[in-house]
């Protein structure tokens, strides 16, 4: 028999044994946690409330040693003795409950605490207590001294919604838990066991007892000195709860979005977030005076792709009057200028213009589109860098219809823009002023990847890597991975992004921005402006070889303002911030992928034989075999020099041949304009025949163009006006439509015809007899 009995006690202590092991939830804890974010160096920037309205922190891997010392001392002195169960402590709770004749001490460990705390605070009674012992043995086999005590830290309630010891720090102290003082330590251990006597209005003196008792016992058991004591005692006890860090909102309100992420460590640096927000802040309220409600601003560094900065909208406060709570970083908006850059680049790299070559800037037409410059005014023709650095809208169409938007398009794309989802034929020649949406994170990711490119390709000897094109990082990587495999030749070469960034150091400063202009200008920055159509979207993108910072200016709900712009309202910023950032220096040239040819320097072009005046210029290899210059002509003049001939009306031993620079018809008559040194060609000695020079254009319509005539307010079919430039504006010109005269035009030659669906023919014919012609079709 007593084999038997010893047998079916065993068996009872194994199956009690086995119901104690399955009987700990696993995981203790399953509550809803906030959603809390870090800068690069652990600084707290952001929370957000968990589901079930409680400040309850993801939790801490270890707890400061004050509050250490502070927690034991009151709660469980033997804490690193004891199994689990303290049976002295809790015969001695159990006296004093019979003396006061009610339950006035539990005598719980902070393991059964722990057990109490996770299974949701049953009722405190003596069955209760015996299963929490049981689980608190239980817990003790498994888990460390230190992880139970950490536990604890980070579930114990604080007082109304704040649930563990950092929330309870932030909350009440505004600080995390290792910046605590021995009187902060000190409150929040004793906080737990009383925890409504944190609220105003409430026994706070019990509380402020409470505290300074345990101050005295810490000093009286040796764990601080009396003078640490002294100035302990005088600190008050906190008021109203403090509200949280909320330095990137927008970018907490994004991680708070991924169901997955509770604690996120980012890339932010907060001090430098802070100093773009005050400096965001007041840019924000000048342009508020022309009700423009918002801006954002990333700032990035080149070489990690790390975002340093993540301004998401203004004046953040969690209403929606303005369109605040809207991140316009991760927002789609029209592009405006922005992406002229990337075209330059494009070409340069195909070697389809030279950064100086002159680039048409006259009125234009395709299919019914006629883009406009910003000043509403024409140059004639200009160099491709100075199209850029002004940000002339006509030359850059004219430069992508060359290109070709399904190249472009195609280009963008292989960048990593995933904004552009349509086809080249939604797009057509809009694409480069706006016709297109992307997102100021794209935008920054991509200018940052082409200074990346540019930096790793001089440091590395003219390698090309597989990961230097990507989107801004925004989580620390505690285990940064390696350098990518290099590849043989990148999206955009080296040297076409140098020849870029160089043209973008000059982009042109307006005189009443001459302040900043002059402030800014002790560091090398290339950078760009955008403003869409509406003047509803501003932009403004800077790059160094370390940092590159991009803004966006506007409304939210896509209302356009008057006065609004890239230059006025974006740049500003952008050129404040740099002046917070370390020094930066300026990308080295990358000399393997530049090679150094000849140009016209009148039109820029590769030098042709009658180029008299030349310049040496750095340019991409492929620039050597570009377009030669073909402007340049000779012509044959009279002894005076003040008349063109030809050999059937002058001696040929008589004859000055010289090599001229001609611009067409309707380049001439604009650029004439603005470049007075510009001569004009001499007219031919009366009795010469003509030396095939062009005298005339016809600017509209185009040949071959398909024409679509808007109908006038009374619903009839309005006029097509058509239009000629001729080198002699004071000569008569004879309009002719499908060989029917229509009219005859002097000095300003614009006719308005009616026309009717079909297609036509426009003959032109000036008093000399030179003549033009074009076809084109009216559409239905």
């Amino acid at each position: 028999m007593r084999v038997k009995e010893l047998l079916i006690m065993g068996c009872a202590v194994l199956v009690i044994s086995l119901l104690v092991y399955l009987s700990l939830p696993r995981p203790l804890f399953s509550d809803p946690l906030s959603t809390v974010v870090y800068d690069r160096d652990g600084q707290l920037l952001g929370a957000r409330i968990a589901r079930d309205g409680q400040w309850r922190f993801p939790g801490l891997d270890s707890i400061p040693e004050k509050y250490k010392c502070a927690v034991l001392n009151y709660e469980d002195r033997y804490f690193f003795l004891h199994p689990g169960v303290n049976p002295v402590s809790m015969f001695r709770a159990l006296g004093q409950n019979i003396r006061a004749g009610e339950i006035t001490s539990g005598g719980s460990t902070i393991t059964m605490q722990v057990m109490r705390m996770s299974r949701k605070n049953k009722p405190r009674n003596l069955y209760q207590k015996m299963v929490e012992s049981l689980l608190a043995l239980r817990l003790e086999i498994t888990e460390s001294k230190s992880a139970i005590l950490t536990s604890y830290a980070n579930h114990a309630p604080f007082g109304g919604n704040v649930v563990g010891l950092e929330a309870a720090a932030w909350r009440y102290f505004g600080t995390d838990p290792w910046q605590l003082t021995w009187a902060e330590s000190a409150l929040l251990a004793v906080l737990p066991n009383a925890p409504s006597l944190i609220h105003p209005g409430r026994n706070r003196e019990a509380l402020l007892q409470k505290r300074n008792k345990l101050l005295t016992d810490l000093y009286t058991r040796g764990e601080i000195d009396k003078l640490t004591l002294q100035l302990a005692l005088e600190e008050p006890l906190p008021l109203e709860p403090i509200p949280l860090p909320n330095y990137s909102p927008h970018l907490t309100d994004r991680i708070m979005l991924d169901e997955n992420t509770n604690t996120f460590y980012s890339t932010i640096d907060k001090e430098i977030q802070v100093r773009v927000n005050e400096l965001a802040s007041i840019r924000q309220e000048r342009l508020s005076a022309n009700k423009i409600h918002n801006m954002a601003c990333i700032v990035m560094e080149v070489e990690s792709g790390s975002v340093l900065a993540y301004y998401g909208n203004s004046s953040y406060s969690g209403t929606i009057k303005h369109g605040q709570s809207v991140d316009v970083i991760q927002s789609k908006r029209s592009t405006g200028s922005i992406l002229k850059p990337i075209l330059f680049a494009g070409m340069l790299d195909n070697g389809d213009i030279l950064q100086t070559q002159l680039i048409p800037d006259v009125p234009i037409r395709y299919n019914g589109y006629a883009p406009k410059n910003y000043d509403r005014g024409y140059n004639g023709a200009v160099p491709a860098y100075k199209a850029l650095e002004r940000s002339l809208n006509i030359p850059a169409v004219i430069l992508l219809r060359n290109y070709g938007v399904e190249p472009f398009l195609s280009l963008l794309r292989r960048l990593r823009f995933s904004t552009f989802r349509y086809n080249h034929e939604h797009y057509g020649l809009t694409l480069i002023l706006g016709g297109a949406e992307t997102t100021l994170w794209e935008l920054t990711g991509i200018y940052g990847s082409m200074a990346r490119v540019l930096n790793h390709y001089t440091e590395s000897d003219g390698n090309y890597f597989t990961d230097d094109y990507s989107m801004p990082v925004l989580e620390r990587k505690t285990n940064p991975e390696g350098k990518a495999a290099p590849m043989e030749e990148g999206l955009l070469s080296a040297s076409s992004i140098y020849l870029t960034f160089e043209s973008l150091l000059q982009v042109n400063r307006p005189e009443e921005l001459s302040l900043w202009y002059l402030m800014s200008s002790s560091r090398k920055i290339a950078w760009k402006t955008g403003t869409s159509y509406g003047s509803r979207d501003a932009w403004a993108i800077g790059i160094s070889p370390e940092y590159l910072v991009g803004v966006w200016a506007g409304n939210a709900d896509g209302e356009g303002r008057p006065g609004l712009s890239g230059l006025s309202s974006a740049a500003p910023l952008m050129f404040d911030v740099f002046s917070v950032l370390p020094e930066t220096s300026w990308f080295s040239a990358p000399l393997d992928d530049l090679t150094y040819i000849e140009v016209c320097r009148q039109s820029g072009y590769l030098a042709g034989p009658h180029c008299l005046e030349k310049d040496t210029i750095p340019a991409v290899p492929k620039g050597a075999g570009s377009k030669v210059c073909p402007y340049h002509r000779l012509v044959h003049l009279d002894e005076s020099g003040q008349y063109r001939v030809s050999s059937d009306c002058y001696p040929l031993s008589q004859m000055h041949t010289t090599s001229w620079f001609i611009l067409p018809p309707l380049m001439e008559w604009y650029y004439k304009r603005s470049d007075p040194s510009y001569l004009l060609l001499p007219p031919m000695l009366e009795g010469c025949s003509d030396d095939r020079v062009e005298m005339m254009e016809i600017v509209y319509p185009e040949r071959n163009s398909h024409l679509v005539i808007p109908r006038e307010l009374d619903g009839s079919m309005g006029k097509v006006i058509m239009e000629v430039a001729h080198r002699k504006p004071a000569l008569e010109i004879y309009w002719h439509i499908d060989e029917r005269y229509v009219g005859t035009t002097k000095k300003l030659h614009q006719l308005g015809v009616d026309l009717i669906a079909g297609k036509h023919k426009l003959t032109v014919v000036d008093a000399e007899g030179h003549s033009q012609s074009v076809t084109f079709e009216v559409l239905k």
